[in-house]
C-alpha cells in the first residue's frame, strides 16, 4: 500500500480510495468497507482493473476470553501481467497488514 484516503465515512461503511504498487508500478482503485461490528468486515472493489476485489475481517469471541479473528483477501486483475506483479508483492503486504492489526489490538487490549 503507496497511500490510502477515507473519502467517506458513516457507522456502517468507510469509502476509500487506494494506491498500491511495486517499483515503477502504482495503480488507483477504489473500496468499500461494509461493518458489522464487532462481528465482521468487508472490504470490496468493483474497480474495473478487478475481476473481482475481497477482504474480510471476522471476529469471534472465545468462551475462555479474547477473540478468534481471521483474515481473509481474494483478488484477481483483469490484467495477467498485472496480476503476476502484484501476487509477489501483496503476500508481504497481508503479512504487514496483519502484524499491524496485531500490533494496534496489543495497544488498546493488551497482550
Amino acid at each position: 500500500m503507496i497511500a490510502t484516503r477515507v473519502r467517506r465515512r458513516t457507522d456502517e461503511a468507510i469509502w476509500t480510495d487506494l494506491t498500491v504498487g511495486t517499483g515503477f508500478l502504482r495503480k488507483q482503485f477504489s473500496t468499500i468497507a461494509r461493518l458489522d461490528r464487532p462481528h465482521w468486515i468487508t472490504i470490496s472493489s468493483h474497480d474495473p482493473m478487478f475481476e473481482r476485489f475481497e477482504q474480510r475481517w471476522t471476529f469471534t469471541p472465545l468462551a475462555e476470553g479474547g477473540t478468534d479473528t481471521r483474515y481473509h483477501v481474494d483478488f484477481r486483475f483483469k490484467s495477467l501481467l498485472l496480476q503476476a506483479l502484484m501476487d509477489v508483492a501483496f503476500a508481504d503486504r497481508a503479512a504487514a497488514i496483519v502484524t499491524a492489526y496485531i500490533r494496534r489490538a496489543r495497544r488498546l487490549y493488551g497482550a
